[in-house]
């Protein structure tokens, strides 16, 4: 590697280190916001299978997890673990993807810039902002890395490999590169939010050649449909089985990533990304005109989505996460023009050039949150500090030691800090109580798309979206009511189509407490501080696994009637009664409800893997051969020419 790639390389690595280390640590999982949630993902992919639509029990009376949530990231910490042969334990390997998640941005841009300008001084920028920057995204360092959004992150920073990989076909009449749709693939099942950069993209690279723009359409549109085909094993069940799942459309496009367009140091990086249409060009002239074009078109693709699609309904692709794509745009486009300068003006020290642009860049920074420039210790709490913090041992002793059935978690986080506000510092360890506890739990975790969780936060299943943050009712609303509007017999109607036999309630919520006080079926309770646990007197039997995909519940009611089986429903459950097939149908609060053929005997449930799952499989699997063959054919014609 030569000189003037290395040192810069080396410089931003071991800024990387410094700061990963003050905030991450060498072993210890952070704890803070969904780090815990994202933690229990892996394990559901090692306790249940790669397969998306895997039944969790542990979360929201049971949902298929990874059906509706990108895998990516989970699948690769389950990969991580495995290929260790468990040397990497799954806290490990997770906490190993969040150093690699948190790096991997800035090291895809400086290679990318590196390649556009041919040194890696001048690429030095672009990738100290594409390390640092917060501005309200998701994918940055706040959000990617501090709240546990991973995926975001680490799809972000898949996208200026995608244009490094397209180079080689966006400057000269080359084949489309192989890994293109891969590429894109692995954007899709790692967060999907960005697929409209990466559609972008590849169709500016597509039209890099006018003369032979229909030639190299079509092939991006192979490339597009190669990647729906590696994933659609994923997507087809994803959008059939839409209905099951509710949009999360609770972020703004005004007060998240737009909100920093007025800061100094963004003001200056839409400066330079418009020197950058007229910057030089040279070898790879096209790729830097796509660079350049990039955040100008995004930008109109998610004004599009924010004023066009949402208000028409069409929220699975939030406006405020699709900006996401058009901020990574942006540094590309500004860290291009800025390190192009020297050659504009003559022979500079590159280094000194570099190394006063970030000095300015982080000046600039320092009146607004554009950039996350140094971590405080204290507020990247480890899980073992929250563990010790809020006593969660002896919390997951008691909830072992409770009646069988659900436990209820009254709010979603638990505070770090003191105080009022909603949006106070916080972590989602409860998240992480069907591995401490071997309890199933509702309500606990972040903002979640399950029915049963729109039941709990608004009070209904249906299919709106979920428009407000889990955070935010906190302490103040339960099922859709403020706290001195939840009755008992409201209550204990839920609870009972639930299986809910304990609640868990924070000590400082004193209208919960309250709430549950005056709720006669409910009258035991116990302290383990800072936590107070209410009990029924009377167990909740829950399904039982008795094989896989085969559950076993005890009902109560006389033949004919629809009880609640005390689980979500989905589509994949079949139910049977002494080998005799049951009815079952989705319940008014989103429960799977059976109808009984006889008063007594057990129901068997069992969840098949069904017809759109299978397909989706075979679609990818035919897929992924179509893909090998063309690098089959490829090699084999290169080998050819050589000869």
């Amino acid at each position: 590697m030569r000189r003037d790639v290395l040192l810069p390389l080396l410089l931003l690595l071991a800024y990387a280190a410094a700061f990963g280390a003050t905030a991450l640590g060498a072993s210890p999982v952070i704890a803070f916001d969904d780090h815990p949630g994202q933690l229990y993902r892996l394990w559901h992919v090692l306790q249940h299978g790669f397969a998306p639509w895997a039944w969790n029990p542990g979360w929201w009376a049971g949902y298929p997890e990874l059906q509706f949530y990108p895998p990516g990231f989970a699948y690769l910490g389950a990969l991580l673990h495995t290929a260790s042969l468990g040397a990497l334990s799954p806290p490990a390997a997770y906490h190993a993807l969040v150093w690699v998640v948190y790096v991997a941005p800035a090291l895809t841009t400086f290679a990318l810039l590196t390649r556009l300008l041919g040194q890696g001084w001048g690429a030095l920028l672009g990738a100290f902002l594409a390390l640092t920057l917060s501005a309200g995204v998701a994918s940055g360092v706040e959000g990617g890395v501090h709240w546990g959004m991973l995926s975001a992150r680490l799809g972000w920073a898949l996208l200026p490999l995608l244009i490094l990989v397209l180079s080689p076909w966006t400057d000269a009449d080359r084949p489309l590169p192989l890994l293109a749709a891969p590429l894109v693939a692995a954007v899709v099942i790692t967060h999907p939010a960005h697929l409209p950069t990466a559609g972008v993209i590849l169709l500016l690279a597509a039209g890099a050649r006018p003369s032979e723009w229909r030639r190299r359409v079509r092939a991006a549109l192979l490339a597009l449909g190669l990647a729906a085909g590696l994933t659609a094993f994923w997507t087809l069940p994803l959008l059939a089985r839409l209905e099951h799942t509710r949009a999360l459309a609770w972020g703004a496009l005004e007060t998240g990533p737009a909100m920093t367009l007025g800061e100094p140091l963004t003001l200056v990086l839409l400066g330079l990304a418009i020197t950058a249409l007229k910057a030089p060009t040279g070898l790879h002239s096209r790729t830097v005109s796509l660079v350049a074009r990039l955040p100008w078109i995004m930008m109109l693709v998610v004004a599009a989505d924010a004023y066009l699609a949402e208000p028409l309904g069409i929220r699975w692709l939030p406006s405020d996460r699709v900006a996401d794509g058009g901020w990574m745009a942006l540094l590309l486009a500004s860290g291009y023009s800025a390190g192009s300068y020297p050659a504009r003006f003559g022979p500079r020290p590159r280094p000194l050039w570099s190394l006063g642009v970030i000095l300015g860049v982080v000046i600039l920074s320092l009146p607004g949150q554009v950039l996350t420039l140094w971590p405080r210790p204290t507020m990247w709490p480890t899980l073992e500090s929250v563990e010790r913090g809020f006593r969660l041992p002896a919390l997951w002793a008691a909830l072992r030691a409770a009646p069988e059935g659900h436990v209820l978690f009254t709010r979603s986080g638990l505070p770090l800090a003191h105080g009022t506000a909603w949006y106070r510092p916080h972590t989602h360890a409860t998240a992480l109580a069907p591995l401490g506890a071997g309890r199933r739990v509702i309500h606990g975790t972040f903002t979640h798309p399950s029915p049963v969780a729109a039941l709990v936060y608004r009070g209904d299943a249906g299919r709106q979206a979920i428009s407000e943050l889990a955070e935010r009712l906190d302490g103040n609303r339960l099922f859709g009511r403020s706290l001195p509007e939840l009755d008992p017999g409201t209550f204990n109607a839920i609870a009972d189509r639930f299986g809910i036999c304990t609640v868990v309630v924070l000590d400082e919520d004193v209208g919960t407490r309250q709430v549950m006080r005056e709720n006669p079926e409910f009258g035991q309770w116990r302290a383990t501080a800072p936590f107070l646990l209410y009990t029924r007197r009377q167990a909740c039997p829950l399904p039982t696994e008795v094989g896989p995909g085969h559950w076993r519940v005890m009902l109560d009611g006389a033949p004919g009637t629809w009880v609640s089986a005390r689980s979500a429903y989905y589509p994949l459950w079949r139910a049977a009664q002494e080998g005799t097939p049951l009815a079952v149908r989705r319940g008014s609060l989103g429960e799977l409800e059976v109808r009984l053929a006889k008063a007594g005997p057990p129901v068997d449930l069992t969840y098949h893997t069904g017809v759109i799952e299978w397909a989706g499989t075979a679609v990818s699997g035919a897929t992924a051969l179509v893909w090998l063959a063309w690098l089959m054919g490829r090699l084999y014609l290169r080998r050819a020419d050589r000869s």
